[in-house]
């Protein structure tokens, strides 16, 4: 699996005119495995202290980074025949220590950038991470001071930010490290992640205001407790990891919940009713709050038979609602407050300006674009329903742009998208699937 065969793809005149929704929906969409557990139990994998398969995983533009990132690394992924209707199933056989002389391009993949750079330290020799020049500004700098204070050896040219250059010695001490992570939630898990094969493990503190995307952090901390690994929480913002093994095992990858939020909505915005199949029973994903969002803003939700079904109601309602702990749901309830009977003002959600573009100042800029009314907010957005008309809508080199995008050209004519393609980063299968559902499938 290579990068370049789940690459986005780039832009040009050529737009994506979004489907206008004719009629009540009347769907049931299968969606890939989730990017945030692929790439987590990739890293996982390569640490483990044996082979181990990951079943039904996520074929994307991010997880091919991750893939690419490790064989750099020396670790051996293997593609095998697997069930899941999207892609083969990865046989993953670690090495020990990490093959260095080598050079990670992690794109615009977050999760490679903090993820990869911790699991360099254990290399013998030189690691270069670099990125696409749309995700440079990501933020990195914390992670760099973090990694450095468990003794990893990086030059990054006093950049603070990638490019830069990791100077592996086989093995990384460890100890006590205060960070803080209020920029993003990758930078603890990256660090929990690697944490049991530090010298002396890990004793990680949170020094910023609120964390962000705290069940991604939940995620990593289970992640890590399936393959033997009990992480302490003394308190909040503090993770206290011992050293030792990380047990070798086959993982099956969840649904991508979050990827499922636009077809969910969908049927709030056109009508009738979708169900998404494979939804977990319990989830530290974020988009597991889902039916309780849409549920609060009008939908009726129902759970039945591994499948989470959301049916429209009399109409959308606004909201005030934090989602510091699912920013990452900010574009889709976005798209859905556009067209509430009511402003919606969304707070807690400041760290996503660090995303793949600055994503508050996007959402509010495209949706002027086609007459629509919205706020740049200090920690969030305030959107209040106007009539909305056809026109370009920029995709900004990030995927939930571009859903975002889709979803509001259910109800109004002539949205064209300028990079479909760019869903090709968790979903390379998002217009077909969008499609098929608008078509019944």
């Amino acid at each position: 699996m290579s990068a370049d065969r789940y690459s986005p793809a780039t832009s040009t005149s050529a737009t994506w005119l979004a489907p206008r929704a004719e009629s009540d929906l009347h769907a049931t969409v299968t969606v890939p495995g989730s990017k945030s557990l692929t790439n987590r139990e990739l890293i996982l994998a390569a640490l483990a202290d044996g082979p181990g398969r990951l079943l039904a995983p996520l074929h994307s533009d991010d997880s091919a980074r991750m893939v690419d990132a490790l064989r750099a690394l020396g670790v051996g992924v293997t593609e095998e025949e697997g069930s899941g209707p999207f892609g083969p199933d990865l046989l993953i056989e670690p090495v020990w220590p990490l093959r260095g002389d080598a050079v990670v391009d992690c794109g615009q993949a977050g999760t490679v950038m903090r993820f990869a750079a911790a699991a360099a330290g254990f290399a013998k020799g030189e690691v270069t991470l670099t990125a696409h020049e749309s995700a440079l500004h990501r933020p990195m700098g914390a992670m760099i001071s973090a990694l450095r204070d468990v003794g990893v050896d990086i030059d990054d040219g006093g950049s603070w930010a990638l490019p830069f250059v990791v100077r592996g010695h086989g093995h990384v001490r460890g100890g006590e490290v205060t960070i803080d992570a209020s920029a993003s939630s990758q930078f603890v898990s990256g660090l929990l992640l690697a944490a049991p094969r530090f010298d002396v493990g890990l004793h990680l503190v949170h020094s910023g205001h609120r964390l962000p995307s705290m069940p991604h952090i939940d995620m990593t901390v289970e992640s890590l407790a399936h393959r033997g690994v009990h992480v302490e929480r003394p308190r909040p913002g503090e993770w206290i990891v011992p050293p030792g093994a990380l047990r070798a095992k086959d993982i099956a990858i969840e649904p991508d919940l979050s990827n499922a939020a636009p077809f969910l909505a969908a049927a709030m915005i056109a009508g009738g009713s979708v169900s998404v199949t494979g939804w977990p029973a319990h989830s530290t994903q974020p988009g597991a709050m889902l039916g309780d969002i849409l549920s609060l803003m009008g939908a009726r939700v129902l759970r039945r038979g591994g499948a989470l079904t959301v049916t429209a109601g009399a109409g959308i309602h606004g909201v005030d609602l934090d989602l510091s702990a699912a920013g990452e749901l900010t574009p889709t309830i976005f798209a859905l407050a556009a067209f509430a009977d009511a402003p919606t003002t969304l707070y807690g959600i400041g760290h996503i300006r660090g995303h793949e573009t600055d994503r508050i100042a996007a959402l509010v800029g495209e949706l002027r674009a086609l007459g629509g009314e919205a706020h740049e907010l200090e920690d969030g957005i305030r959107i209040v329903p106007r009539p909305l008309h056809g026109g370009l809508w920029r995709a900004h080199h990030d995927h939930r742009l571009a859903t975002t995008g889709a979803l509001i050209g259910l109800a109004v004519d002539g949205v064209e998208i300028d990079d479909i393609g760019t869903t090709a980063k968790t979903m390379p299968q998002f217009p077909e699937l969008w499609r098929g559902m608008l078509e019944g499938a």
